[in-house]
């Protein structure tokens, strides 16, 4: 399906694009619209095509660890989190990480997209926002019978019906659904009125990408490079792995790249570049592929013995990440609902397959009950005013000589999300019910569980991705400084607070047997917190490591995505967010994506 090496070695192309991830088949898919545009893709995994581990539903974190799927990267020690390294997979193979999420379709608050165009970016607000999520939206309806039964919106005006990626509820809903709804309900969480306009603020079934006539995953793969994949102007070669790009200074004093250079086979190549290269390898690879290349900040350029081209000290810095954790129950004997609990036993797989050839059972469900709040809905107002004070004073003491104004100015953003009474509010609180036990804690046959797992999305800590070598295939250092910021881990325990005591509501809290994790042995806050510590993990939402912002404020890339001090440099992936949002963030990418190819293009409007 892919490339030969001889078909791009040597060769020349309009358009280079480096990763061919959700973000990198997107604008390869838009930008070979253009007969006359040559664009090359270079992707270090291998194509993944028709692959049952990628398209199966219900096979969430699966492919995990296995280098045929992820690049299975690990963070440092984290000093604040109990010395704990964690691993981060991110997808590797064509369709990047979307071929290995877990599937959430979910959209940020309006204001918090329109928060990046208020820190210097102009054309980057909600309202392109919709329009280019839209562009890749192809939302296709429930069953009536579905829809009926579980009350299901459809959001209409808020998605969009014509788009390239089909994206669905899932075809089957189990009955616990229902249950946990009208728990977050009771427990004070109200509906959220547009969930996919802008406003997430509570509870909502969450769209799965997902195409509904096969129960299969949708991604940048089956949508993007699929059907486009005959064009003869698209090039697109897998298993090249990218060492640096090759750039002249011009006339202007900015670099002009010329070139990318790559493995291929354990044999170095070239593909030269006629009017750009685009780096869309994700908010861990990009910040890397840059700096071998010599951009990046020259006290770690020097380091490793890199010659320093732009001195950029703001790239693989602003590391932003989610962070979440989660508490399981199981249910009393009468309460035997359909879970994804069932799968994890052979006979239960071995059923539920049999099932799924007919487009039933637990392999035909997705997690779609999910929820957003405000601090303040989940800790209480004395609490939350409590929080934001303590925040506010740590943001007082930073020397503003070594802090980047753009950082200050992210922060005066943050404290007015978190302050009580504010309004619009920010949702940083997510809370979700899932019909399995949390990773790791075995299960009896026979018996139902579920669990619910709660998230931080709006972190002060901030993280780096640095090199440690020159050598492309090491891997760069991954810090996200967890709870660094002690905001975070307020916010944190107060969202795992409330997740663990919403089992004390009706319905739930009549159909309970047991909790078994942590279980009866953890009950004052100083033992909470140490299990908190112990079981979080990361939400594999990385962002902000070339943040788009001005250069003076320590930015990597500007409003139209070109990296400062180059002529013909683009960065389009994740990494680009300057601010992280209360959102899954695969429909961001596609989002950014979608708007870059325009900008690229040269039809983008504001």
């Amino acid at each position: 399906m892919s490339a030969k090496i001889e078909n791009v070695t040597d060769k020349s192309f309009d358009y280079v694009i480096i990763g061919g991830g959700t973000a990198g088949l997107t604008l390869a898919a838009r930008l070979s619209e253009d007969p006359s545009k040559t664009v090359c893709v270079l992707e270090a995994g291998d194509p993944n095509i028709n692959d049952p581990a990628i398209l199966a539903p219900a096979a969430y974190a699966s492919q995990f660890g296995n280098k045929q799927y992820d690049w299975n990267f690990a963070t440092t020690k984290q000093k604040f989190c109990s010395d704990r390294i964690f691993p981060w997979s991110r997808g590797r193979g064509l369709g990047g990480s979307s071929g290995i999420n877990f599937y959430q379709w979910a959209k940020p608050p309006a204001e918090e997209i329109d928060d990046w165009e208020s820190l210097g970016n102009p054309g980057w607000n909600w309202k392109n926002f919709q329009k280019y999520v839209q562009r890749a939206e192809r939302f296709v309806e429930p069953a009536a019978e579905l829809r009926e039964k579980f009350k299901i919106p459809l959001h209409e005006g808020d998605l969009g019906t014509k788009g390239t990626l089909p994206i669905s509820f899932p075809r089957t809903f189990s009955e616990a659904e229902t249950y946990f709804m009208q728990t977050a309900k009771n427990a004070g969480i109200s509906t959220a009125p547009r969930p996919y306009g802008g406003n997430p603020n509570g509870f909502f079934w969450m769209i799965n990408s997902l195409d509904q006539q096969t129960s299969t995953r949708s991604y940048a793969c089956t949508a993007y490079y699929m059907p486009n994949r005959d064009r003869p102007n698209l090039t697109v070669l897998t298993g090249a792995h990218v060492a640096r790009i090759v750039s002249d200074e011009g006339t202007d004093g900015n670099l002009t790249i010329t070139g990318v250079e790559f493995l291929h086979g354990e044999k170095g190549h070239v593909v030269y570049v006629k009017k750009e290269a685009i780096i869309c390898a994700g908010a861990l690879k990009s910040p890397q592929i840059l700096e071998l290349s010599g951009i990046g900040n020259r006290s770690v350029l020097e380091k490793v013995g890199v010659e320093v081209k732009v001195d950029l000290p703001g790239l693989g810095e602003n590391m932003q990440e989610h962070i979440f954790g989660a508490f399981s129950w199981e249910l009393k004997p009468e309460h035997d609902f359909l879970g994804f609990n069932e799968l994890l036993n052979p006979i239960g797989l071995a059923q539920h397959k049999a099932l799924y050839k007919n487009l039933k059972g637990a392999l035909t469900m997705g997690i779609v009950s999910f929820s957003y709040s405000p601090l303040e809905t989940v800790a209480g107002t004395s609490r939350a005013q409590e929080i934001y004070e303590r925040a506010r004073a740590q943001v007082d003491t930073l020397d503003p000589a070594r802090t980047p104004t753009g950082l200050r100015e992210q922060y005066a953003i943050l404290l007015a999300r978190l302050r009580p009474g504010v309004l619009p509010a920010g949702p940083g609180c997510e809370v979700t019910g899932v019909t399995t036990t949390a990773f790791g804690v075995s299960v009896e046959e026979g018996r139902s569980y579920f669990s619910w797992s709660y998230s931080m999305n709006h972190p002060l800590s901030r993280g780096h991705v640095h090199i440690t070598s020159a050598d492309p295939m090491v891997d760069p250092e991954l810090d996200p400084h967890y709870f660094e910021h002690e905001t975070d881990l307020d916010v944190f325990m107060e969202a795992a607070k409330f997740a663990r005591n919403l089992v004390q509501h009706a319905p739930l809290k009549d159909m309970v047997a047991r909790e078994v994790a942590p279980g009866p042995s953890v009950q004052t806050d100083e033992q909470l917190m140490q299990y908190v510590k112990e079981t979080c993990s990361t939400s594999w939402h990385t962002c902000g490591t070339c943040s788009m912002m001005p250069r003076d404020k320590g930015g990597v890339v500007d409003h139209e995505l070109r990296v400062y001090g180059t002529n013909n440099l683009r960065v389009v992936d994740l990494s680009i967010a300057p601010l992280h949002v209360a959102s899954h963030t695969q429909s961001v990418v596609y989002a950014i994506a979608e708007q870059a190819a325009d900008i690229i293009k040269g039809t983008f409007e504001r």
